[in-house]
């Protein structure tokens, strides 16, 4: 069981299946942290996403294995907590996080991939509400994402990263401009597969 924790912080959650994590991941979170003057970005390992398909999905312990070798402590951290709260649904998690840190500033860091799907996720309005948001470009999506349902629904809410962390009734999300990275665990996959890379070296 997961005690209560009082410490202070601003701390950024990446979630993700990280099947498997890469440099992608990485460059996600050292952007997080600049722009939002974050202290700590979570790599947060999903024990199962409801929104993907189970086939092709590795352990979940290799999966974390994976993050913790892409992640660059104290800053970057990868984490199992989802899976010891014992949640899958993000709102449930963020629900749980903040009873444990009471006193911590959550940000949810998504790629514009992600914000694309967000009116599919579990009660996502009052995740929003509730949910500083932070979107990273992804390649192919950040252009749908901006002008999508979602964006549509929360412009008004919307802030630059740095007036994240402002008093507001309804939480703020932003754009974080950053460099689009290619890394893909799609295609890292696929070369697994393929024998063209080792799987062991994540």
């Amino acid at each position: 069981m997961i005690g209560r924790d009082n410490r202070r912080a601003r701390i950024g959650l990446l979630g993700g299946s990280f099947n498997p994590a890469h440099e992608g991941h990485l460059h996600v979170a050292r952007a997080a942290l600049r722009a939002l003057r974050l202290d700590t970005v979570w790599l947060m390992v999903s024990p199962g996403n409801p929104l993907k398909p189970a086939r092709g999905m590795l352990p979940f312990a290799q999966r974390l294995a994976s993050a913790r070798a892409m992640a660059a402590p104290p800053r970057i951290i990868a984490s199992d907590i989802e899976a010891r709260l014992g949640s899958r649904i993000t709102f449930r998690t963020l629900d749980l996080l903040r009873k444990r840190f009471p006193r911590v500033e959550f940000v949810l860091i998504i790629g514009a991939d992600n914000l694309v799907q967000l009116p599919r996720w579990n009660r996502w309005r009052r995740l929003a509400a509730g949910t500083r948001l932070a979107v990273l470009p992804r390649p192919g999506y950040t252009r749908a994402a901006l002008r999508g349902r979602a964006a549509a629904v929360l412009r008004r809410h919307r802030r630059a990263p740095g007036a994240m962390f402002a008093p507001a009734d309804h939480a703020p999300w932003c754009f974080v401009s950053a460099a689009l990275h290619s890394a893909s665990a799609t295609a890292i996959r696929e070369e697994w597969r393929q024998g063209r890379i080792s799987g062991s070296k994540r």
